[in-house]
């Protein structure tokens, strides 16, 4: 069991006056199934943002666990799914992208075609396969069922 401790968090977005977070405290157990829920604008991204150090902020935020940020970038959806799973996942055998695909109800094919000719959802199914796939992190997955 780990925690993630976070201690009088204050952040804004640089030339805004609000505070998205003002000395907020709370711990989190990384053995926990936990989900934000709220409206659009909230903060619920720049949270996971935060975690993953992509700003700066007041305050402190310490884990002993590596964060593993969803959805990946992918930076050339030209490549066939195959190449981009095996760069998300390079320890990852066929069979167990296979494998995990078939649990996500995705056909074989999809492996040979560019990711670019996916569907929305096909792609998200594909990219969540490559992250079930990856080990020790604490999964940080935004927006997950979006298409």
């Amino acid at each position: 069991m780990s925690q993630i401790n976070v201690q009088n968090l204050t952040f804004s977005y640089e030339g805004s006056y609000d505070d998205i977070f003002k000395d907020v405290s709370f711990q989190i157990d990384t053995d926990w199934k936990l989900g934000f829920c709220g409206r659009n604008g909230r903060g619920k991204t720049t949270f996971l943002k935060l975690l993953m150090g992509a700003y700066e902020y007041s305050g402190s935020i310490s884990a002993s666990v590596n964060f593993e940020y969803f959805p990946f970038a992918v930076t050339d959806p030209e490549h066939d799914t195959l190449d981009i799973l095996t760069s998300i996942t390079p320890d990852a055998g066929l069979w167990q992208i296979q494998k995990e695909l078939s649990k996500l109800e995705v056909g074989e094919d999809v492996l040979y075609r560019p990711f670019s000719t996916l569907s929305n959802g096909e792609q998200t199914k594909v990219l969540l396969a490559g992250l079930f796939l990856r080990e020790n992190n604490f999964l940080l997955i935004d927006e997950p069922t979006n298409h």
